[in-house]
């Protein structure tokens, strides 16, 4: 639905999985039977950011997961590193095993290569930016034959395969960052800008532009991915979604 309310997110984001991650570090489950794989365990994830446009202390963008994976990592006894990927590449590590867990929205092209949790740990909301005289957009239906705005380097969970397809009809203008999009939808430069609820909103809260509504494309759940091919998968991943769930304790962090 339309909403002419930006409101600042993610800093609940952030707080609510460090408050999360501080109630997981009082959590005790039994480790009795439990024993951990020796292979060191890569973590793959995205090397441009849905939750933030801020970057770390490296210059890359910021990704909360990480400190998730700490804890959850930490708790299993399971060595592990991270490494950031450009989304067809950190697709393809997964597929071939080079690279053995992430946490992505489910997608079918991994459905054969990796196990997915049955409950998410993190959700968050794609969204259409658009003045108020524009017409809403309900479903991704919706932008056949519009002129929208989005930024490279995201697969918008599938969704930039119907952008693409010259079926639909869409006047793509592609950007290299969030507050570009923004700028080029304020100067009138195409009708709609689709991005990802927490950077857009710390983009507009530095920045508010009279009159933008958006509305809800999607929600898109995060799960933890595991690759098949890592030893005793199964196990593992029930044992980490098992972990993961006590830390979030029923608080799911959303990019909201």
């Amino acid at each position: 639905m339309g909403n002419n309310m930006i409101l600042p997110a993610m800093g609940r984001w952030v707080a609510g999985i460090l408050t999360a991650l501080a109630m997981g570090s009082t959590i005790c489950l039994s480790d009795t039977a439990w024993a951990s794989p020796a292979r060191m365990l890569e973590y793959a994830y995205p090397d441009q950011s849905i939750w933030t446009t801020r970057l770390d202390k490296n210059g890359e963008p910021d990704n909360p997961l990480l400190r998730l994976a700490e804890s959850i990592f930490t708790k299993a006894g399971i060595p592990w590193r991270g490494k950031s990927y450009p989304a067809a590449r950190l697709f393809n590590n997964l597929q071939d095993g080079t690279a053995d867990f992430s946490m992505l929205v489910k997608s079918a092209n991994l459905e054969a290569c990796c196990l997915a949790s049955h409950k998410p740990v993190a959700s968050t909301e794609l969204r259409a930016y658009r003045r108020s005289d524009t017409p809403p957009i309900r479903a991704r239906e919706d932008l056949a034959g519009k002129d929208i705005i989005t930024i490279h380097g995201y697969t918008y969970a599938g969704l930039l395969s119907f952008i693409k397809d010259q079926a639909n009809k869409i006047n793509n203008n592609g950007t290299v960052s969030h507050d570009s999009a923004f700028t080029m939808l304020e100067h009138g430069r195409a009708d709609y800008v689709l991005d990802y609820a927490g950077p857009a909103t710390e983009i507009l809260a530095a920045h508010p532009i009279k009159g933008l509504e958006y509305d809800v494309i999607d929600r898109l759940d995060v799960h933890l991915i595991l690759a098949r091919s890592y030893p005793d998968a199964e196990a593992v991943m029930a044992r980490l979604e098992a972990i993961a769930q006590s830390v979030l304790s029923e608080k799911i962090p959303t990019g909201k």
